[in-house]
């Protein structure tokens, strides 16, 4: 058996190294900690070849917290070089984070919050991986007006999203439009303070513009001072749009919040839109469409389907619910727009629950639209057909009757059914009769004011037309 003397000094040298494992051990876990903590926060600069640093040195200063999660699956415009300071061109780091994003599965650009991203003319294209998200915090925005436009950039276009499947662009952020030297062009005509006339806007770009894409979400977004349209979507399907802020003057033209065309399957809910035309325009190839709890004004034309039918052309809209609103102080309340030439179907349309404030021309069917004082008379029409008004309440405009049905000489609105609406002038006592036109229907209910000229029964053979079938 060893002695003491001899078992010390190996005990000792144990000891030793039994230590400088731990630390070699403690040093190792400490590095590859560094190295997970900064791959998560920069892993998209890898993906991207981005350069950067491997080596972290002490900041001189205390940094900025960011407040865009330090995710795998987060792409930050910041990391691609944008700016954000409102003035730096930040078009081609946006454009960067989308071609890196759109390639991978399930994954968010950031926007941060606290920054005005000025981003050109730009159509961001798919196809794109399932799940992309368009996480909007800080604000975007166009270069200020036509003067400061490129001349090589689109003018009837700023943001596109063009071919593109299961997008969600959402958030608490800002699109600022800054659409009020584009408003001031020298083309058409719009009312201005006290009753004036003011020019207004030529070829001014629409901000937000998908385009053959489906399965879309469009979220929270606050949006101001469109230079024209707002959001438009066209040849869409399966499209869900919830809590919109948009906002322009009232006398901004052709700044119409929610434009669709060609588009099916379509929700718009819980959503405020005070602008300076109509609040929700819904184009032809439209059908299963569902509105609610719309708030529109004050400013603006309500809620439109149409206008239809323009060069003769054919229009189909159907399958149209509009619910559980309020249109207030605004040129129009619900409305169905046609020109005259064209022809095609207007068919399954529900207007209910819907409230009214200071509204001129509440419930209005217009066969007659038309832009100018040269627009003839002609023979054929988009059909206007099985049109429901349930539960439309509250107070109208004087200059105008609460209800107006103006169809078409030859082919005439079929199947009008109102119930339980009740229209009270917003000023004064007089009520004024409902105005019709060749309009056949009936009352479910007794109306307020009372409505005698709807014609009875189903038009003669002569009138009877074949537009359903154009759009079967």
């Amino acid at each position: 058996m060893a002695s003491l003397s001899t078992r010390v000094p190996v005990l000792l040298v144990i000891f030793y190294m039994t230590v400088v494992a731990l630390f070699m051990v403690l040093l190792c876990s400490h590095n590859v900690t560094a190295r997970y903590h900064h791959h998560g926060h920069r892993g998209h600069h890898n993906k991207n070849k981005h350069k950067h640093s491997h080596i972290s040195y002490p900041p001189s200063i205390p940094p900025e917290p960011s407040n865009s999660p330090a995710d795998e699956g987060v792409y930050d415009v910041r990391s691609f070089g944008a700016v954000g300071d409102g003035i730096v061109d930040d078009t081609e780091a946006f454009k960067a984070a989308w071609d890196a994003a759109c390639q991978v599965e399930s994954v968010v650009i950031f926007v941060p919050s606290g920054y005005s991203f000025m981003i050109q003319s730009t159509i961001f294209t798919g196809p794109c991986q399932s799940g992309l998200v368009f996480q909007l915090e800080g604000t975007i925005m166009p270069p200020d007006g036509p003067e400061s436009w490129p001349g090589n950039n689109s003018r009837r276009q700023w943001l596109v999203f063009y071919r593109v499947d299961e997008l969600s662009l959402q958030g608490g952020g800002v699109i600022d439009g800054r659409g009020e030297q584009w408003w001031n062009l020298p083309c058409k005509p719009h009312k201005g303070p006290n009753g004036s006339t003011l020019p207004g806007p030529c070829d001014s770009p629409i901000a937000i513009r998908f385009f053959m894409s489906s399965n879309l979400t469009v979220e929270g977004i606050r949006m101001e001072n469109s230079p024209q349209f707002n959001f438009r979507f066209d040849n869409c399907k399966n499209v869900h749009i919830e809590s919109l802020h948009i906002t322009a003057p009232a006398w901004s033209p052709n700044t119409d919040g929610i434009h669709i065309e060609q588009t099916t399957n379509v929700e718009i809910y819980d959503s405020l839109i005070s602008n300076g035309d109509d609040c929700v325009s819904i184009g032809a190839g439209c059908h299963d469409v569902d509105i609610r709890n719309l708030t529109c004004g004050p400013g603006g034309h309500g809620i439109s389907i149409g206008s239809l039918g323009n060069h003769n052309s054919r229009a189909c809209v159907s399958n149209i619910t509009v619910r559980d609103s309020v249109i207030k102080e605004s040129d129009n309340g619900v409305r169905i727009k046609t020109w005259q030439g064209g022809f095609g179907a207007v068919s399954g349309i529900s207007f209910l629950n819907i409230h009214m404030d200071n509204v001129r021309n509440p419930i209005i069917i217009d066969q007659f639209y038309c832009l100018s004082k040269e627009c003839s008379n002609r023979t054929s029409a988009v059909s206007v057909s099985d049109i429901e008004y349930s539960s439309i309440k509250g107070t109208y405009d004087i200059r105008s009757p609460p209800m107006h049905f103006a169809c078409s000489d030859t082919i005439p609105c079929t199947n009008i059914t109102l119930s339980d609406i009740e229209l009270l002038p917003a000023q004064g006592d007089l009520v004024l009769d409902p105005f019709c036109w060749n309009v056949y229907g009936g009352q479910e209910t007794l109306t307020i004011p009372p409505i005698f000229c709807l014609l009875e029964g189903n038009p003669p053979a002569v009138f009877e037309n074949n537009d359903l079938a154009y759009c079967s």
